[in-house]
This record gives C-alpha cells, structure tokens and sequence, in this order.
C-alpha cells in the first residue's frame, strides 16, 4: 500500500498543529507555508478531519484550526482511515466477493497479515509519538561522515 499526499500532508498538517500545540487557533496558511503544502490542497484535507471531530475550525479575523482533541487521544489509524479510507494492500480483504478465490487463497492470507500489521502500527502510534520523535530528530546531532 502506498499512502497518497492526502494522507501524507493530512498527518503533517495534524503534526504541525501538535508542535505547536495552542489553545489559538493557526490560520491555514501558516502552516501551509512551514509544511510546504499548497494552501488550496490542505483546505480540502481539513474538511473530513473537522467532520471527524479530529479538528476545529474558527472563522474570523483571527480563526483558523486547531486539534480538537488533544495530541495523546489522535490516532495515526483514525487519521489514514479518514483520509485514505480502509488500509488494505489487496481489494480482496476488504470486499471477498470481488474474487471467487478469496476463501482458499494463501495470498490473501499473507495481504491479511500485512494489513494486521499496517493497522498495529498506526494504531498504536498518536500525534504525541510523532511530535516526541520529530523533537528528538531535531535535538539530534548531524552525523559526520569521514572519508
């Protein structure tokens, strides 16, 4: 399975909220411009997560977005599952019928663990573990490489 820039940019958005986590809200663009997405695409990746109730959205002078729960409560898996929808390498794990084979394929019993082990990952993974790992990388120093 390879993840789309809607569920790239999707979680560095929510990241970038995390980082700079505020009671404020952060107008769009701002991080727009510090995530390198482009304004117009992150407005339509908002949408489903204000929905979701994963953010709020504020009009006005000084609206803008912000987690509308607290970074330790988001999921990786909830925020994949809203912009990506279901997580399966293969069509077949989430709707058998679309292959007669599907109850004697052992392919599709290796596709299943795959997928177990997609959904373990971004399950157990929330807004707080990637800001923890994003401000370790950043403390980390650079590597010197001898030649």
């Amino acid at each position: 399975m390879k993840l789309s820039t809607k569920g790239q940019y999707g979680t560095r958005a929510l990241l970038d909220l995390a980082l700079h986590e505020t009671d404020e809200p952060v107008p769009l663009k701002d991080i727009a411009q510090r995530q390198q997405i482009p304004l117009q695409y992150l407005e339509h990746l908002i949408s489903p997560l204000i929905t979701a109730g994963i953010l709020r959205s504020l009009r006005g002078a000084k609206g803008g977005i912000l987690l509308a729960r607290a970074p330790k409560d988001i999921k990786l898996s909830e925020v994949i599952q809203i912009l990506e929808g279901p997580i399966a390498p293969t069509e077949c794990l989430n709707n058998p019928g679309v292959c007669d084979r599907s109850a004697t394929c052992v392919t599709r019993d290796v596709w299943d663990e795959l997928k177990k082990a997609m959904e373990g990952v971004l399950e157990a993974t929330t807004l707080r573990d990637l800001a923890d790992r994003h401000r370790k990388k950043e403390k980390a120093e650079p590597l010197t490489y001898y030649v």
